[in-house]
């Protein structure tokens, strides 16, 4: 097993895997309630959705860490399955079993350019320096969600955000958590931010700003609701052959392809991952991916993708794909331990995320700031994902400048053919989708 996974050329153990794949699940656990409710809101059962999503977070954590031996996990992913809810089902009045066969059309997709290695091409040809402001920018946008989260930072009609109610309970124990990981971080603790984790956890319970769980054990809901609704729409194929299916399944495609592409430059460069500006195993971690994504559908939720909390795992020690099948595993167990999910609130992870995201955006020293060309960009990039709130728009806005600011400063020779064909591709979404 650690020769498989190369524990000692990447310095690592059992020990810290282990502890690094704990951190990456408790850190995303939120998803297993967070994604029932969202799809339940598009008709579909919560209590097999809550199944559905704990089997594609299994899977798809199971393929990356065996496959492409990345210590990265896999769950549906936010914004993604507000998109589906809200935006395919709600809004454009879709079946939620179509829309699921819409997911299920990405998800091959994404298999064949898995396969073909176009995705790994792309990854590739992206320059190191838009690579590093999109770690950074991704650092933002976590951190921006923890804030959010815990009630730190609220919408405000007449400056969209400000900063809320600080004495709240909510705040106050995300401060506390802030305060107690840091100092873990700067005595150089190993698993810093997992004790963090539990002692604000602890500490809410504590104060009753965490509710006690009432059992611990229960039996695991019925998946037959949604489980294999995606290949209805097969049976009437005027449901898929229309100019809004195909408009869903591209978006579902674009989204996925580029938040799983900045998500594992962001994870594989903190781990130290990256050998000369490239990702090692990029195509076999990229069909880890899109192989998710297909058995997410199948089972019954949203699309399944790569996640960026993956980087406390990272942060606590975790270097090989033996993390994310621990990780795997435990959203296996978590069918059977559903109740004890409930101590971690958003209030809880909050902390999780804002200190993995100052770690983050320790990339952009790496920026050649002085160069404007670049600057621009790299600076797009990094503040359009939180303002955006969606990490796939932050890379389309900065990759839109990337190919006209070099080309100005008659740098053109140095732009991948493949930035080019972005270029237009992201111009493309913005005017069509």
């Amino acid at each position: 097993m650690k020769k498989y996974f190369q524990f000692d050329e990447l310095g690592t153990n059992y020990k810290r895997e282990i502890l690094g794949g704990l951190t990456t699940f408790l850190s995303m656990a939120y998803i297993l309630a967070v994604n029932p409710g969202m799809l339940a809101a598009a008709g579909m059962d919560a209590n097999a959705v809550f199944v559905a999503t704990a089997l594609a977070a299994a899977v798809g954590s199971l393929f990356m860490g065996l496959i492409a031996k990345y210590p990265i996990a896999l769950a549906p992913g936010m914004g993604l399955n507000a998109f589906f809810a809200f935006s395919v089902v709600i809004g454009m009045g879709m079946a939620w079993e179509t829309a699921l066969t819409g997911v299920l059309f990405s998800g091959f997709i994404f298999i064949i350019l898995s396969v073909t290695g176009f995705r790994e091409t792309v990854i590739n040809a992206i320059p190191a320096q838009l690579k590093y402001a999109v770690g950074a920018g991704i650092g933002l946008f976590i951190t921006f969600v923890g804030f959010q989260g815990s009630g730190i930072i609220v919408s405000d009609d007449a400056t969209l955000v400000k900063l809320g109610d600080v004495t709240s309970g909510n705040a106050l124990l995300a401060v506390f958590g802030v305060f107690v990981t840091a100092i873990f971080m700067a005595k150089k603790i190993n698993g810093g931010i997992f004790y963090g984790m539990i002692i604000t956890a602890v500490t809410g319970m504590i104060f009753g700003l965490v509710n006690l769980p009432e059992k611990i054990v229960s039996s695991i809901p019925d998946v037959s609701p949604t489980f294999g609704k995606a290949f209805e729409a097969f049976g009437n194929w005027e449901l898929i052959l229309n100019t809004d299916f195909l408009i869903v399944v591209l978006t579902f495609l674009f989204v996925d392809f580029f938040d799983t592409a900045g998500t594992l430059m962001a994870v594989a460069g903190q781990a130290g991952l990256v050998k000369d500006n490239k990702l090692p195993r990029a195509g076999k971690a990229l069909l880890a991916d899109a192989l998710a994504t297909v058995t997410g559908a199948i089972f019954g939720t949203s699309t399944t993708t790569s996640y960026i909390e993956s980087t406390a795992g990272v942060a606590a020690g975790a270097r090989t794909g033996f993390a994310s099948v621990v990780t795997g595993v435990l959203f296996l167990l978590a069918l059977f331990f559903s109740p004890v999910l409930a101590v971690i609130t958003p209030a809880v992870t909050a902390p999780v995320l804002i200190i993995v995201g100052a770690l983050m955006v320790s990339s952009l020293k790496l920026i050649e700031w002085d160069k404007i060309e670049i600057a621009i960009p790299a600076f797009l990039v990094v503040l359009c994902m939180p303002l955006g709130y969606s990490i796939a728009t932050g890379i389309a806005i900065g990759f839109l400048f990337y190919p006209i600011t070099m080309l100005v400063a008659g740098r053109g020779k140095e732009i991948h053919p493949i930035m080019y064909g972005l270029f237009v591709i992201f111009l493309c979404y913005f005017i069509f989708l």
